[in-house]
């Protein structure tokens, strides 16, 4: 067989700190390298077809890490390099004793169309024993469900009488928060920035969900009675309005702060005394750290209850490896609906 194009997506420079990534600047698809898939060389590895890729907020981050915060993100992209991020794909040849041909593989995953993993280092085989569609597992049964599920369970201790409002509740995380929220017997308020995605928040059960382009937060939450409880991923004024809302004794959940990804100054909180009189807990927390106390639980309980229905799913698909620039900016911008899956191949 002759060799055939291994298309790449192409990490060139990062954007200015207030500037999103832009396609063809930031990134650029790359078509100069070719591989023979029946003959190139494994070497005791395997070869992977990549069939998708997980488009997340969180590559903005590794495109230029924020200064002081070297050691706690992962290593910042390199020009000329491809972009990396949780993906799956289908093994086409193994000499891997662990591995066979036809095994999906799951795991942090370069943005090009065929690799050769040396090991099963980083990745995994994908069990999909629920038999859901497998880009769900990268999102509500992959690292966004994990996020929601390990940190709920860790850090808010719901009690049947409370509320919780979740910002971006129609995103993988906030969508799941909202639905864990429900089943233990909560009022969830939730926002996000557009009708289509308030929709979609009716459907998995918000009691009062919101646009927040069109409808002001602090009168939602001041109508609504105010907060117990708030999973925050968006910072600035979002973040300003749940602590003015906040109850005595609230929690908050820190998990995203996507309004200064792009713009800094935007971050600054002007209401942070309010956290001593009303006696508010923070909790930050680190998905790595917490996911080997709930991966486990995590990985029996939800993709099951994703394959009965208990578990609503959303995803924005995007086609073409090519596109995934553009995919990236629609997060970023919140053009999305539902949780952002690139398709580079059919299996």
């Amino acid at each position: 067989m002759a060799p055939i194009t291994n298309g790449r997506l192409i990490f060139k420079e990062a954007p200015g700190p207030d500037e999103y990534p832009i396609p063809g600047k930031t990134t650029a698809y790359d078509e100069s390298k070719t591989i023979d898939l029946e003959n190139v060389a494994l070497n005791g590895g395997f070869l992977v077809k990549v069939l998708v890729l997980s488009i997340d907020p969180f590559l903005r981050g590794r495109m230029s890490v924020p200064k002081g915060l070297e050691k706690l993100y992962p290593p910042a992209l390199k020009p000329g390099e491809p972009l990396q991020n949780s993906g799956i794909g289908i093994v086409l040849r193994s000499e891997h004793t662990s591995v066979k041909q036809g095994d999906h593989v799951y795991g942090r995953i370069s943005f090009e169309q065929y690799l050769i993993f040396p090991n099963l280092n980083g990745i995994e085989v994908l069990k999909n024993e629920a038999n859901i569609p497998i880009s769900n597992y990268l999102g509500v049964a992959g690292s966004p469900g994990l996020t929601a599920y390990a940190a709920w369970k860790e850090f808010i201790k719901p009690k049947g009488n409370e509320v919780v409002y979740v910002s971006t509740g129609a995103g993988p995380v906030g969508s799941t928060v909202a639905q864990l929220a429900k089943r233990d017997g909560l009022k969830v308020i939730a926002s996000a920035g557009s009708d289509e995605k308030v929709k979609f928040m009716q459907e998995i059960g918000v009691d009062v969900p919101f646009n927040y382009k069109t409808t002001d937060i602090k009168e939602i939450l001041a109508k609504e009675g105010g907060i117990d409880i708030y999973w925050d991923n968006v910072g600035g004024e979002t973040l300003d309005a749940a602590i003015d809302a906040s109850h005595p004794n609230a929690r908050i959940l820190a998990c995203g702060m996507i309004s200064g990804y792009n713009s800094p100054d935007s971050l600054a909180i002007k209401n942070i005394f309010q956290i001593i009189p009303k006696s508010i807990t923070i909790h930050g927390f680190n998905v790595p750290a917490l996911a080997p106390k709930y991966i486990a639980e995590f990985r029996k309980e939800v993709p099951g209850l994703i394959a009965h229905g208990e578990l609503k799913v959303l995803e924005h698909i995007t086609k073409g490896l090519d596109k995934a620039g553009h995919a990236l900016l629609d997060v970023l911008t919140g053009k999305n609906i539902g949780k952002s899956i690139l398709i580079v191949a059919e299996a």
